[in-house]
């Protein structure tokens, strides 16, 4: 299988070598890194190949690593159903770098472009309804980057007073967040109540005999 799923990718590679950075294949699946420009010509040659067929989007997601320049990867999961592989093709983009939205190849893609926009702040040029889907209206911020706050920054609540919902900040410090990872019996120095009596019982036992 992986000599199959590396024979595909090199394949690909010399189909499109203006736009295949690399191509590997791990634990059993077939990596193609592309530039991101060139997705929309990617995934178009992967759809309509007669060697590839990949009809099907599985999938589409981001990735955070805010250490780099280029900080986020996107990753789509295809599937050929006629040939019976599954391939995912990855491109990195710095922070306000735009990646063109695939949505007029797979139709699938919108939802999840969506979503990625949603959770990463990636935008997606050319989507036709580029908006939040998994998060309130008037959300800040992008909750699946990994510098955002642990807490959030605002809380939803109802309040009978005004009869509508109302956005509160956030009052839970970041100190309360972290842990020391003890169980209780590990972490309590302290006498807990009712300890006392085990106590009582033990001398009372040993008096009595």
């Amino acid at each position: 299988m992986d000599e199959a799923l590396k024979d595909l990718g090199d394949y690909i590679a010399a189909a499109l070598p203006q736009d295949v950075i690399g191509t590997e294949v791990a634990v059993g699946e077939l990596m193609v890194t592309v530039r991101p420009a060139s997705i929309t010509r990617v995934l178009t040659f992967l759809r309509d190949d007669s060697t590839c067929l990949f009809k099907v989007l599985i999938d589409l997601c981001g990735a955070d690593y805010p250490e780099r320049e280029a900080r986020f990867d996107v990753v789509y999961t295809l599937l050929s159903m006629s040939q019976n592989q599954r391939v995912r093709v990855k491109l990195s983009v710095g922070e306000d770098e735009p990646v063109p939205t695939a949505t007029g190849v797979y139709s699938a893609a919108g939802w999840c472009e969506r979503e990625t926009w949603d959770m990463y702040g990636i935008y997606f040029a050319d989507h036709p309804d580029l908006r939040r889907l998994l998060t309130d209206y008037g959300f800040e911020g992008h909750p699946m980057r990994k510098d955002f706050p642990l807490t959030g920054r605002v809380e939803v609540r109802y309040d009978e007073t005004q009869k509508r919902v109302v956005y509160d900040p956030v009052k839970l410090t970041q100190d309360f967040r972290s842990f020391d990872f003890l169980s209780p019996w590990e972490g309590m120095n302290e006498i807990l109540p009712g300890d006392e009596k085990a106590n009582t019982d033990e001398e009372e036992g040993a008096e009595s005999t």
